[in-house]
């Protein structure tokens, strides 16, 4: 009798695992079949991203998706995605040990950072030490660069934008 082979998950390899997620908040049109051919690559051919309308950018289009695999694997996204200039992305991969957190934007480039179990960014040694030779006003932001201030700030009414779609799709 004839079986099929077992697949080849990470905890079969006895690799370390991870989870993730990964919200495009905006994609040009032209681009959403390069980025789900290059996801799909990575995560695998099942995944297939909803693309939906972004009202804050005409012409633009918005997805989400959860994976969960071997860890690096949100380090592996965030450097193919962040090849596309016009792209806004987040990138949360929940490993063992840390959640490591990507942000994109067009202007600002990419940013990552270690959170806390409560979610907070965890600043290393090396950061505190750099920012505590610097006057005020560049310790300010030198900390707040760190923390990743200008990347939220500028996520966060793409992030408004999901919620919103959320809470709507759950009252209707």
């Amino acid at each position: 009798m004839y079986q099929e082979p077992p697949t080849a998950t990470p905890s079969a390899r006895h690799e370390p695992f991870s989870r993730g997620y990964l919200a495009i908040h905006s994609a040009p049109s032209a681009l959403t079949r390069h980025i789900q051919w290059a996801v799909a690559n990575l995560l695998g051919r099942s995944v297939l991203l909803m693309w939906r309308p972004q009202p804050l950018l005409a012409g633009t289009y918005r997805a989400t998706c959860e994976w969960r695999d071997r860890t690096g694997t949100g380090a592996e996204l965030a450097s193919v995605l962040r090849g596309w200039h016009y792209l806004r992305f987040e990138i949360r991969e929940e490993e063992a040990e840390a959640t490591v957190l990507y942000r994109f934007t067009p202007e600002l480039g990419i940013h990552r950072a270690v959170l806390d179990r409560s979610g907070a960014v965890m600043l290393t040694e090396n950061q505190i030490t750099s920012a505590l030779t610097l006057n005020d006003e560049e310790l300010r932001a030198s900390l707040g660069r760190s923390l990743g201030k200008e990347w939220d700030m500028e996520l966060e009414q793409f992030r408004r934008v999901e919620l919103e779609g959320i809470s709507h799709s759950q009252a209707i």
